[in-house]
């Protein structure tokens, strides 16, 4: 598939439904601690999946909330779960949602979680609705 410059409203829609249910289906389990981080690093790697053909001319290059959930994917899919930096993206630590810096091990809580996927959802809005 080409790179897209929008997504529609649908797929927004169909995103914000699947997160909203995700933190309900973990708080209504009693929010079980032991698997919190895999359930949400698993949430997170399909959230990015619904739009992972996401072209760079509309992400741009700086340290957003998208280019963070970019990088911290390919970190945890490509580097053991350990936040490894690119070439393309200006990445700040402290201005990133999660704070994470370069050789830190990934792991998300559900308020973690939450605060990424808002900020991505806010952002992805903002540059590609359609």
């Amino acid at each position: 598939m080409l790179g897209r410059k929008d997504f529609a409203a649908d797929e927004m829609t169909a995103a914000k439904g699947a997160v909203t249910q995700t933190l309900k289906a973990f708080a209504d389990a009693g929010s079980p601690g032991a698997l919190e981080n895999t359930y949400f690093v698993n949430a997170l790697l399909a959230l990015d999946r619904r739009f992972v053909h996401r072209v760079r001319m509309v992400t741009g290059k700086d340290g957003t909330p998208l280019n963070e959930l970019e990088m911290v994917v390919a970190s945890l899919m490509e580097n053991d779960g350990v936040l490894q930096l690119n070439t393309v993206i200006k990445y700040e630590p402290d201005s990133a949602v999660l704070g994470l810096a370069e050789g830190d091990r990934i792991t998300l809580t559900a308020p973690q979680f939450e605060q990424l996927a808002t900020a991505v959802l806010a952002e992805l809005e903002a540059k590609f609705a359609g």
